[in-house]
């Protein structure tokens, strides 16, 4: 993340990575503040074993294509939200030019982000693939509760 002010929307991320017992690393890293450690990041990332960058940024949001350029690594961009709404982050991050892709979530999507990740790793890892369907199974009855739930409430013209 471009600094640790975007961690109460990372903490998404965290959590959803953490619940699906993927590893992670956590680090602030700005394109602008800190370009040199930003370079070392991205291109031994991959050395590593990370196989997947979650890059949030607010404002100027370069950091997730700064990183795209300097690996071959999938690169998900979080735009956070701070001036407009997140809109001049959300911009910042979708229009990468030719060439240096950039996945991008909506503004302080960092839970999809983690999804979108999973789904990447998902492809290499049957374990963590059923983890994802059982997941989303869950979500489905969430809401096959929640219709139950709101069938029970009356109402003189309710007509369901």
């Amino acid at each position: 993340m471009g600094s640790t002010s975007d961690m109460p929307v990372m903490e998404k991320a965290c959590r959803q990575l953490n619940d699906l017992q993927v590893p992670f690393e956590v680090l602030a890293l700005s394109a602008h503040r800190t370009p040199r450690e930003v370079e070392q990041f991205a291109r031994e990332a991959e050395g590593r074993g990370v196989r997947v960058i979650i890059a949030a940024a607010g404002m100027a949001a370069a950091l997730p294509g700064v990183i795209a350029a300097q690996t071959t690594l999938p690169v998900i961009g979080v735009p956070v939200k701070g001036m407009l709404d997140g809109l001049d982050a959300l911009l910042s991050i979708v229009q990468m030019p030719p060439g240096i892709p950039v996945a991008t979530v909506g503004v302080n999507g960092a839970l999809n982000a983690a999804l979108l990740a999973c789904q990447i790793l998902a492809q290499a890892d049957d374990a963590l693939a059923q983890r994802l369907r059982a997941q989303k199974e869950g979500l489905k009855q969430k809401i096959v509760k929640a219709n139950a739930e709101l069938s029970a409430i009356s109402y003189d013209y309710k007509t369901n």
